[in-house]
């Protein structure tokens, strides 16, 4: 079967949400190419490398986000995702940098850009007990460890990006074992699943988008954890009336501002909130929003250019 690769060139901070827009269109895959995740691989000491090509780490700041697309479809599909990408850089001006959005297409044999794709993944050590682990990569868990799978459609969230690392950094400090969780926004399920896999009680997932449900739900299944998570479809919390000892949210800031005045019903008193995908210029407004609710701050961590925050009800 062929397929379109479809490339589109934006920027480290607007990749996630490039992404997000291609998986509307897919179901065959998207990687993120960032030239971070290079240094990261030649950084690693459980591996040896012999020689690696200096152009790679010459790339500047452009960021490759490729999709694969059937061969069929991409006349058709092109045109819509030129014009969502086109729509969230404008929603996003002043805010967020999305690069040129230069698009470029080519095609390919499907087994080719299977084999692309999966290269693209590793397992990622996240905080003191997280491991993150592509379905298809045998890996020996080591003593304290949790292992989170994620099978091939790792759609929304693989724990590459810093925005879900420091989530997971941030869930790890406060997590106890009859700890509720929400994750809004859930995506591939990746902060819910381990918060299970952690020792919470039970997690609640939700996510506008039907693609990231069907991913989340799939993924909390190869995990096994999929007894103690109800994921639903919803824009935000929206008519949901569970409470969390922990909630979630790695989404924009403006998503973010917009989903605070739901957060007094939906988190108990004594809770913790988790808020990621902020940058500095956004960072105040983020901070007003919601200590306007009557939540104080509690810690702040900054990777890259992005900024975690967590706050107690």
């Amino acid at each position: 079967m062929k397929f379109t690769e479809l490339t589109i060139h934006t920027t480290n901070e607007g990749s996630e949400i490039i992404a997000d827009i291609l998986w509307r269109y897919t179901n065959y895959g998207v990687a993120i190419s960032d030239v971070k995740d290079v240094i990261a691989l030649r950084n690693d000491k459980a591996m040896y490398w012999d020689y690696m090509d200096d152009s790679l780490l010459s790339q500047g700041s452009d960021v490759l986000v490729k999709a694969f697309i059937s061969l069929d479809e991409t006349d058709k599909v092109l045109p819509a995702i030129r014009q969502d990408a086109e729509e969230a850089a404008l929603n996003g001006q002043g805010f967020i940098n999305f690069g040129s959005l230069e698009m470029t297409k080519r095609e390919i044999e499907g087994d080719d850009w299977l084999e692309i794709w999966r290269k693209h993944f590793r397992p990622l050590h996240i905080g003191e007990k997280i491991v993150v682990c592509p379905e298809w990569i045998e890996y020996k868990k080591k003593d304290g460890e949790e292992v989170v799978k994620l099978d091939n459609n790792m759609a929304f969230g693989t724990g590459e990006h810093e925005t879900t690392s420091m989530c997971l950094k941030l869930l790890q400090q406060y997590l106890t074992p009859q700890s509720v969780c929400i994750d809004v926004g859930c995506g591939s399920g990746i902060l819910g699943i381990s918060a299970i896999k952690l020792g919470a009680k039970f997690a609640y997932l939700t996510d506008i988008d039907e693609i990231a449900v069907k991913s989340a739900q799939h993924n909390c299944k190869i995990n096994g954890v999929e007894d103690s998570v109800k994921v639903s479809r919803s824009d935000l919390l929206e008519n949901a009336d569970i409470k969390g000892d922990i909630m979630l949210a790695n989404i924009t800031a403006e998503i973010l501002c917009r989903l605070a005045p739901s957060i007094p019903k939906n988190l108990k008193k004594g809770g913790i909130l988790i808020l990621s995908g902020i940058i500095e210029s956004r960072l105040e407004a983020v901070l007003k929003a919601f200590t306007a609710q009557g939540l104080t701050p509690d810690k702040q961590i900054k990777d890259g250019e992005w900024f975690a925050l967590s706050f107690k009800a």
